[in-house]
């Protein structure tokens, strides 16, 4: 089993940055492409960032020059660096790992966009 851990959501004005992190756990045999999702009430999740076990990455369109999604390969952790964040921003921000067929989620970290 494997476990995903979210943590470095809040509450920020727009214009200001937050630094999510991804901690996996659990029977992790290999280096596998990682990535962070969100979802705002009312909308389906859509896919932020992700990055591939060789460090290549890609973005949503919305995110592209705001967003840099980074790994620790050795710590088993992926990272999502967000500056100039807007209101739109605002949702549930949730990690994913794919191994092979399986596919993993961590429980989710809030991020809000307000003045």
């Amino acid at each position: 089993q494997v476990q995903l851990v979210e943590s470095g959501g809040g509450l920020v004005q727009p214009g200001g940055s937050l630094r999510l992190s991804c901690a996996a756990s659990g029977s992790i045999n290999s280096i596998y492409p990682m990535g962070w999702y969100r979802q705002a009430p009312g909308k389906q999740r859509e896919l932020v960032a992700t990055i591939t076990s060789g460090g290549s990455t890609n973005y949503a369109d919305s995110v592209k020059g705001r967003f840099t999604i980074s790994r620790d390969n050795a710590k088993n952790t992926v990272n999502l660096q967000m500056n100039s964040l807007k209101p739109e921003d605002t949702a549930v921000y949730y990690c994913r790992i794919q191994m092979g067929l399986r596919t993993y989620w961590g429980r989710g970290t809030q991020v809000t966009v307000s003045s």
